[in-house]
């Protein structure tokens, strides 16, 4: 993969993978707060792969899902610079005709086996997690790596 990051201006870069770009700024007042910032894109890096890894597993066991979300609440270290991430729980969000053994089944092996960004992140912190399927919390865990 290669990775090409220009500066746009102020403090907004571009960052392109192929044909695909983001834009990344700072909070003001160093820079213009227009875009997210890089870590905050880490977070939504951490968000995207294990939302993919469940909604494939949940297409491939053929269930009818109607609303997912994932929310991620991260814990920030406060002592000094570099500030950095301590902690991250994920709050799987999921509606519709789906048995909650198999959103159970896809939530935990993301977070064990598929999900490559949770993988890194958990070597660095904990991320731990909880299932909620039509308004019921039916479990809860921790990313658990080899």
């Amino acid at each position: 993969m290669i990775v090409n990051l220009v500066w746009k201006e102020k403090m907004q870069f571009v960052s392109s993978v192929g044909n695909h770009e983001v834009t990344m700024d700072a909070k003001a007042p160093i820079g213009q707060n227009q875009a997210q910032t890089p870590k905050e894109l880490l977070v939504d890096a951490l968000c995207g792969c294990t939302a993919m890894d469940v909604i494939a597993w949940l297409r491939k066991n053929k269930q009818t899902v109607e609303h997912f979300a994932v929310k991620a609440e991260i814990s920030v270290s406060e002592n000094g610079h570099p500030s950095v991430f301590t902690a991250a729980h994920l709050l799987y969000k999921l509606e519709g005709e789906v048995m909650p053994s198999i959103a159970e089944q896809a939530v935990r092996l993301s977070q064990s086996e598929y999900c490559g960004v949770s993988a890194m992140l958990s070597k660095a912190f904990p991320i731990t997690w909880e299932l909620i399927v039509n308004g019921e919390s039916v479990a809860k865990g921790e990313a658990a790596f080899p």
